[in-house]
Formats: structure tokens, sequence, C-alpha cells
């Protein structure tokens, strides 16, 4: 089986490249924006063709929450044409996709966790065009599993976790927003779901595409950012404050947690406890120094 795995150099692309040596009867093609550009139909027409593509795994996704509220076109380009690239040509192949979609889909406003098929209503413009590239996934005919996810972090790129173990080591203080709820989840626990529903390789339903998945448990900003100064052993202060008191372009939601039954109940997986990953994570950080 050949997999083309799209934002390689990513969280969860680079998690995925690293469990992917335990899995050696599968050829595994790593692409970043540079190796192979997926607004460029053309490229990826070329690219799954040549290389006789199966699956894909696509974690590319223009992410910059607050950039995004001022450059929609930039967004657009890879969170929706990228998107509808690779569902036609995995379509040309008879092959299957997995998505990777986001919490920001939803506004915030509920008080239980979402499941796949609560109301959508987006915030912001990435929220807005991750909800139409999920529209391109759930319009085609191809066999594809979007899996929405929430507050991603990994001991590579740029993430929350890695931000708040570099400022704790900088700083006596740090204000973190406590009134925004939801769930952190360790990429690798999300690339060992991706590659484990790679490997059923079962027949998708067409009408059951979307899927949640995050750690378990519920927590916020602040308590994560405490967790954090509590895992890497550093001495800095964590101050709660309020959303309005730190401004951002774009509007969060205030409530974002994930129902991950579906996903436990089709692919039986257990999902680890987030304080309990995040630890995982800070050691293998510590480890790596």
């Amino acid at each position: 089986m050949n997999i083309l795995v799209t934002g390689a150099n990513g969280q969860l692309g680079s998690e995925i490249k690293e469990l992917s040596l335990s899995y050696p009867n599968f050829r595994f093609f790593f692409e970043d924006s540079k190796s192979l550009d997926i607004t460029n139909a053309d490229l990826v027409d070329n690219f799954i063709e040549k290389y006789k593509i199966d699956r894909v795994i696509n974690c590319a996704a223009y992410t910059n929450v607050d950039k995004a509220e001022e450059a929609l076109e930039e967004a657009e380009k890879v969170n929706v044409f990228g998107v509808e690239n690779l569902v036609n040509s995995i379509k040309s192949r008879g092959g299957k996709l997995i998505h990777i979609s986001t919490d920001y889909v939803f506004n915030g406003e509920s008080f239980l966790p979402y499941k796949e098929e609560d109301n959508i209503a987006p915030l912001g413009v990435y929220g807005i065009t991750k909800r139409r590239g999920e529209e391109v996934v759930e319009s085609s005919s191809i066999e594809a599993i979007i899996i929405r996810t929430s507050w991603l972090y990994s001991t590579y790129g740029n993430n929350f976790m890695k931000t708040m173990i570099r400022l704790g080591e900088e700083k006596e203080s740090l204000n973190v927003v406590y009134d925004q709820i939801g769930t952190p989840t360790y990429a690798r626990d999300l690339a060992k779901v991706c590659l484990h529903i790679i490997s059923l390789d079962r027949k998708i339903d067409r009408d059951s595409k979307i899927y949640h998945f995050s750690n378990e448990g519920v927590t916020s900003w602040y308590d994560f950012a405490k967790a954090i100064m509590e895992f890497g052993n550093l001495p800095c202060a964590i101050n709660p404050i309020e959303s309005k008191e730190y401004k951002t372009l774009a509007k969060r939601p205030h409530y974002s947690v994930l129902n991950k039954q579906k996903v436990k109940n089709d692919f039986t997986i257990e999902v680890p406890y987030w304080r309990d990953s995040l630890k995982e994570c800070i050691l293998n950080i510590k480890q790596v120094k």
C-alpha cells in the first residue's frame, strides 16, 4: 500500500513519520508544501499517478488562526482548494483519504461535548475555510474520513506547549486565559489513530465520514499551562485572566470539548488522559535535550 502524508513537516505529519517505522509493509511518501504543493492540481494529479498512491493522510493546513483573518485567499488555497485537489486525484485511483480538521468549526456556545452531527458555526476565517474543506470531502463519492481535533501539541513544530516551556524558562510569571475550555491533543496519539485506521483498511461508510478525536478530559488554557510548568519542573507562575484581557484578531470558541464516543466505538481505540499524554511528551523533550 502506498500512502501519501501531506504537511509532513508539521506536528502531526512528523509524528506519523516517526511511527511509520512500525509499518514496514506500507510505503510512505512524506511531502511538505515545498515538495508537493497541494494547491496545484496538476502537481497533485501527477504525483498520485506516478507513485500509485492508494491512501492519503492530509495533515496540510493553513493554521495561523489570527493571520487568517487578514489572509482569506491564502487560507482558502490550502484549506479548501488543496483539499479539493487531493479528493479529485485520489478519486481517479479509487483510493481513500483521512482529512484532519478542527474544533474551530464550532462556535463554542455549547455546554456539552460536541458530537459529530452538532450544528456548525465557525467564528473566524480559519474555522470557515476548514469547514469548507470538510464539505468538499463530505460531498465527494470517495471513501474518506474527517477527523476533527483540538489544541494540538507535539515535540515537533510550533505549539502552545513549547511556547509555554520557552517562556517558562525566561519569565517569572505568565498570564493565561482561563475561560476557554477544551482538551489538548498529543499529536502522537492522533498519529496512532490515523495509522490504526489505515492499517484496518476497512470499507468506509460514505454516510458516516466525520469523527472527533482529542485526548480524554477537560481543561482550560490556564490549567494546561499550569500542568506544563508542573511536568517541566519550571518555577514560572501562571496567572488566570479572562479572554477579554488577551486581545486576538480571531475570536476563539469558549468551549470546544469534543465527544469521542463514535471513534472509540467504531475503531475500538483507547484514548489517553490529557495529563498522561502531556507528561509523556514533555519527558520526550527532556530526553532529546
